[in-house]
């Protein structure tokens, strides 16, 4: 559907948040590639919040949704940085990851966050066994 979407220039542009999910405002996690297995152009935007007045991260395992909303609409501002960055397009030889890889690492560098390699699932799972073991695995080898 998105295909066919972004091949009609009457239409409007889609917004999409390839990461899935909310995080803290540090760091911008692994994007889905769905969105970039499509073709067209992308147009990357970094959005950074400033926390002075309100921090907009919701930690679930801290608060209920309940009182996140009242804290957000108790609040006096939500303040954010939005940075427009130049389009963007796959190259010949790139595959969807490495396109979505390339734009992530251009959103993180202009919002001054770090590029992570993961996906929001740990925010809700715990890391799978084998995932640390070959970590480990990796770990003793540089030692």
């Amino acid at each position: 559907r998105i295909k066919e979407h972004i091949a009609d220039k009457a239409k409007l542009p889609i917004l999409i948040f390839p990461e899935g999910t909310c995080i803290n405002n540090t760091s911008v996690m692994m994007f889905k590639k769905g969105s970039f297995e499509v073709g067209g152009t992308i147009h990357p935007v970094a959005i950074k919040y400033e926390p002075r007045f309100a921090d907009p991260f919701w930690d679930s395992t801290k608060h209920s949704m309940v009182s996140y909303i009242f804290n957000m609409l108790t609040s006096w501002a939500v303040v954010c940085n939005v940075w427009y960055l130049p389009p963007m397009v796959k190259e010949e030889e790139e595959d969807a990851v490495h396109f979505a890889d390339r734009v992530k690492a251009a959103i993180a560098a202009r919002g001054g966050m770090a590029v992570l390699p993961w996906d929001g699932g740990l925010k809700r799972k715990k890391v799978k066994e084998s995932f640390k073991e070959e970590q480990q695995r990796k770990y003793c080898q540089i030692v």
